[in-house]
């Protein structure tokens, strides 16, 4: 199968960007449509013995890739790589690299890696995005060679995907505490000029290109956007205004006798602003995005058990479908509603960056993927970007941004690290100070 330039929420973005909402409701109803059926979990889940031990895996091999995979003297991360290693690919995504840096700080944290080599790599991935990175008014192209910064597929300049990386500088600033790391960081974050890609509007443009200018489309929808908006609100240099916030849409979707605000997007929509913002026990007008996340990924499971019959693979033990590589290249798919040439393809990012908001059924999905399908699904660097266990295909490569969600969200589901260590830095606390958060 030719590689298919992977260019993960890319091409689901655009196209997310473009659909109008399912239904659109004044402010007033979101509180009913998103109230908790259940208390709301204010403490790490409790995971047994067996679940700890798998999501030790899940998250060393992980860590391993970021280690591994990274350029010498930039620290820029592989967009994919193959699941055991040894990789020639140069092409490198800012976001990975973004899941890299908080992935040290787990990586030490853990003791799977030395301090002194960890903080070493830190600071040389800041230098270079400081010293040598290509950016346009403080944003980075999405893709770029991982070993030059040379802009690769006339990529854009991309809001979410300098907004991933801005947050793994910020969680690796705030743990490793090193004068160095400390100044880089901020002076990476505050050249940031956030109101610039509004272009006049109250949204953000979803990117930028030196020939044509602004992409047209928007941030306008609910989707993984929350991170880029607190970020932008958070700036002590170049601040969103404060409207910003209640500019995008928050459209509600019913499925399954849940009402949760959604967009007709994958799954990853709903976990990568709480990789590093912690929206527990905290709401603004509209919701409490945590708990609007646990509806989110519940009716997700209903969607992937009420496939059964189409895909007998999928039961309560085994679902879970977001982007991926799929046996016909990079999919923008999932559901509800259905989206994408569903096939029975499992994704394993779609369980292991949900886990804070179902640790036991996410936990399970693990298990089963690394007990049944271990010897061809799990290698190095974990489980595999994707496979089906109905056709026999399973995937070559693992993709650093699932990697990354399912590291970081392991590590929150157990002892919340990441979170904790992002939301000590004052800028992650002003944006949400400044969209209006206050405890539930």
């Amino acid at each position: 199968m030719p590689y298919l330039c992977s260019r993960r929420e890319w091409l689901a973005r655009l196209a997310l960007a473009g659909l109008a909402a399912p239904v659109s409701l004044p402010a007033r109803f979101f509180e009913r449509a998103t109230a908790a059926p259940n208390p709301l979990p204010s403490a790490p889940a409790a995971f047994s013995s067996q679940e700890e031990a798998l999501l030790d895996d899940i998250e060393r091999a992980a860590c391993r890739y970021f280690w591994e995979q990274a350029g010498k003297g930039t620290g820029m991360v592989k967009d994919r790589a193959l699941a055991g290693g040894h990789d020639s690919r140069t092409l490198s995504s800012i976001a990975a690299t973004g899941f890299g840096l908080s992935a040290l700080a787990i990586a030490v944290s853990r003791g799977w890696r030395s301090e002194k080599d960890a903080r070493t790599r830190v600071r040389d991935t800041l230098r270079f995005l400081w010293e040598k990175m290509p950016h346009e008014r403080g944003f980075f192209y999405h893709f770029v060679d991982m070993n030059t910064a040379e802009r690769r597929f006339r990529s854009e300049v991309s809001s979410i995907d300098s907004s991933i990386l801005l947050c793994g500088a910020i969680a690796a600033a705030e743990y490793f505490r090193d004068s160095e790391i400390s100044h880089l960081a901020r002076a990476i974050y505050e050249r940031v000029d956030w109101p610039w890609l509004l272009d006049g509007a109250l949204t953000l443009s979803m990117g930028w290109k030196p020939k044509t200018g602004f992409l047209e489309a928007r941030w306008d929808t609910y989707s993984e956007l929350m991170m880029i908006y607190l970020l932008g609100l958070g700036s002590p240099t170049h601040p969103l205004p404060a409207a910003c916030w209640d500019a995008w849409r928050r459209p509600i979707f019913h499925d399954y006798g849940l009402s949760y605000i959604g967009a007709r997007a994958p799954l990853f929509v709903h976990q990568y602003s709480h990789a590093w913002f912690d929206f527990r026990g905290k709401r603004d007008r509209y919701a409490n995005y945590f708990q609007n996340s646990i509806l989110a990924t519940q009716a997700h499971k209903r969607f992937c058990l009420g496939l059964r019959k189409q895909f007998p693979d999928y039961s309560d033990r085994l679902w879970g479908i977001t982007a991926s590589d799929s046996s016909h290249g990079y999919v923008g798919w999932g559901g509800p509603p259905a989206m994408g040439p569903i096939d029975g393809t499992l994704v394993p990012a779609a369980a292991g960056g949900s886990l804070p908001f179902l640790p036991q059924d996410c936990a399970l999905v693990l298990e089963t993927m690394r007990r049944s399908y271990g010897r061809r699904a799990w290698h190095r660097y974990g489980l595999l970007d994707a496979f089906n266990p109905l056709t026999g295909w399973y995937d070559a490569d693992v993709l650093g941004i699932d990697l990354g969600i399912m590291a970081l969200m392991a590590e929150n589901a157990r002892t919340g690290f990441v979170w904790n260590t992002f939301m000590k830095n004052p800028a992650a606390q002003r944006g949400m100070a400044r969209a209006g958060f206050h405890p539930e």
